[in-house]
């Protein structure tokens, strides 16, 4: 391979793919990159495969570590900017500048595409000089180096996916680059051609990796399997729903249904043959009262450094921690200026209190009644949004995942407690007596709903906002569940096997077991699994997803040219409405991504998706 130094004359996706070689300038282990020595001083041994190989999983960790911000694109979280700086992709460059509301968000990310590419290129890399590796390779060394290129590969293949589930056709790079001729006029591929490639990686990788990685944050059968399960899943969602605003795709039922089944077969696999579990078993674990945190419930601790290495992560990317400069942002993005000066750029929308079902009935609760905090009895009205008493007995999830007015959680400053904060909506940094004790407010810098995040939200002093060591999922067993069920459903109609893991996603909120109503057919069954996937994947960038591959838009929002949808807060004010009088081509423009302008000024041969002509 050339030296990175490479004048840059062509198409601004070679330039993605040089910045994604060079992008990573320390990995977990703070390697120099290896793209910055000549071939002939490297790719010598196994030690130095699997060197790059590190250096790929740099590389591909910040395309997908900050998801969350992604939830924007749903209608239960508001991400109302990022903390991604301009300028160094390890710390979430290809987030940077993207817009995150439901709405408006297609021609936003064409820094998305073009990192995306550089993580292409840097896997190619690594894929290339492993595949002329093997072909002189010892015996002894070849299973390695087949592990080493199965990584590799399975990490191309997750490119390519987000690339396709945004994209649609997008240009199909199998090799590294060299030269700018060699992109400079390359046309888009038609989907269905990228994923029987993408496919084929994940094939590749699911015959070579191992049962079980022996190293933290590598990959291994079970996400293979997982991954070609999800993209056949979304394959299926496609020919079945249809992707009209991408106009060289023609949907096939036939094709739907043999997706599914191949999905559900994957699955399965990965449910029964691996011994994988839900983190804690599934069960609930302990919660406190209304207002308290000493005792958060099992799916609290799922997503803190306690989860590290758990089997229910099947896929996910490590952070390097405290004095590292690779640590995770997600306090810094949840939180907000009362612990270590974070910023709250995600927070959850009013709207999403009302999903969290009765622990005692196993439905939904009466709705939530928001009202001005200067009303008479409005913190103590029944199913007042400010009467704490209005969220007992709620799946346990919820008191995982948001915080409502007097809830409590540990405020930090400079590495230290400053012991219980307690969120009170709008009473930013105030002095507040609770029961007697005195406390001083949450300043959350950001929450206009009502709720803030108590999910990836550190309970513990000792970081910085920044400096996070949590291993963020990419792939859970509770989303293979939950995929699983809406596989099989898709084809046969509830089954008892599928119900009975819905069940056991649900059991975590300590929620009873579905009710007859909710398994009767196919329509009620997807329903109960959409409203699991709200709760249980709520902030971990799937919703907004979902709804384009479903076609749930006009669903949610309301048909084009309607009055739109009000998003509020508790106190019931009007924040924002999106999809108001939105015509036609706006909805088709939030099905699909614009191709970058830049990119087509460069290559003649790109070609734009039709609802951005």
């Amino acid at each position: 391979m050339k030296n990175i130094s490479i004048k840059i004359l062509g198409s601004l996706v070679l330039v993605a793919m040089l910045l994604g070689l060079n992008a990573c300038t320390s990995d977990l282990l703070e390697q120099q990159p290896t793209t910055e020595l000549g071939a002939n001083a490297f790719w010598k041994t196994e030690a130095d495969a699997s060197f790059a190989l590190q250096g790929a999983y740099a590389s591909i960790r910040p395309l997908f570590d900050r998801d969350y911000y992604l939830e924007g694109h749903g209608e239960y979280v508001r991400a109302r900017g990022t903390s991604a700086t301009n300028g160094n992709l390890s710390k979430g460059d290809a987030y940077h500048g993207g817009d995150y509301n439901p709405t408006g968000y297609g021609d936003n990310f064409d820094k998305m595409f073009r990192y995306l590419y550089g993580g292409v290129n840097r896997t190619n890399y690594v894929i290339e000089n492993v595949n002329r590796m093997l072909a002189t390779a010892a015996p002894g060394s070849v299973a390695n180096l087949e592990t080493i290129l199965g990584e590799a590969k399975l990490l191309r293949g997750m490119v390519y996916f987000r690339l396709i589930s945004m994209w649609g056709d997008v240009p199909y790079i199998y090799q590294v680059v060299n030269d700018n001729s060699e992109v400079a006029s390359l046309a888009r591929m038609p989907i269905a051609q990228v994923k029987d490639s993408i496919m084929a990686d994940f094939d590749y990788a699911f015959e070579k990796l191992p049962v079980k990685s022996t190293v933290a944050g590598r990959a291994a059968k079970p996400a293979a399997l997982a991954f070609r399960g999800k993209l056949q899943l979304y394959w299926a969602s496609w020919n079945k729903f249809g992707w009209p605003e991408l106009d060289t795709f023609k949907p096939d039922a036939n094709e739907a249904t043999k997706a599914y089944k191949a999905a559900a077969d994957d699955f399965n696999k990965v449910i029964t043959e691996y011994g994988l579990n839900l983190y804690k078993n599934g069960e609930p674990g302990e919660i406190d009262s209304v207002g308290q945190a000493d005792k958060l419930p099992n799916y609290y601790y799922l997503f803190t450094p306690l989860a590290n290495g758990d089997p229910e992560i099947i896929m996910g990317f490590t952070h390097g921690g405290t004095g590292t400069g690779q640590g995770e942002e997600l306090m810094r993005d949840v939180a907000g200026r009362s612990h270590e000066g974070s910023q709250c750029w995600v927070s959850p929308r009013y709207e999403i209190a009302d999903r969290y079902q009765s622990t005692l009935t196993g439905d939904f609760a009466p709705k939530l009644i928001p009202m001005n905090p200067a009303t008479a009895g409005a913190r103590t009205a029944a199913n007042s949004a400010l009467n704490p008493a209005s969220y007992k007995n709620r799946d346990y999830r919820m008191k995982s995942s948001i915080m409502w007015d007097y809830e409590m959680s540990v405020g930090m400053i400079s590495l230290k407690s400053t012991g219980w904060v307690p969120f009170v909506y709008k009473t930013w940094n105030q002095p507040i007596t609770i029961n007697g004790v005195k406390y001083t407010t949450y300043n959350t810098d950001g929450s206009n709903s009502g709720y803030v995040f108590r999910k990836f939200l550190r309970n513990y002093a000792g970081q910085g906002r920044s400096d996070g060591d949590y291993t963020y999922p990419v792939m859970r067993l509770a989303d293979v569940f939950l995929m699983y069920a809406e596989a099989t459903n898709a084809v046969n109609g509830p089954q008892a096997d599928a119900i009975a893991l819905v069940n056991r996603v649900r059991h975590r909120g300590n929620l009873p077991a579905l009710s007859s109503d909710k398994t009767a057919n196919a329509t009620a069954f997807f329903n109960a699994i959409e409203q699991e996937r709200i709760i249980e994947l709520l902030g971990e960038g799937q919703r907004g997803f979902d709804l384009r591959r479903w076609r749930a838009l006009e669903r949610v929002w309301g048909a084009p040219y309607s009055e739109g949808v009000w998003r509020i807060d508790s106190h019931g004010a009007n924040i924002s409405r999106y999809y108001q009088n939105a015509s036609e081509r706006e909805y088709q423009q939030n099905y699909i991504f614009r191709i970058p302008p830049g990119e087509r000024d460069r290559n003649p041969n790109l070609t734009q998706n039709t609802p951005w002509l």
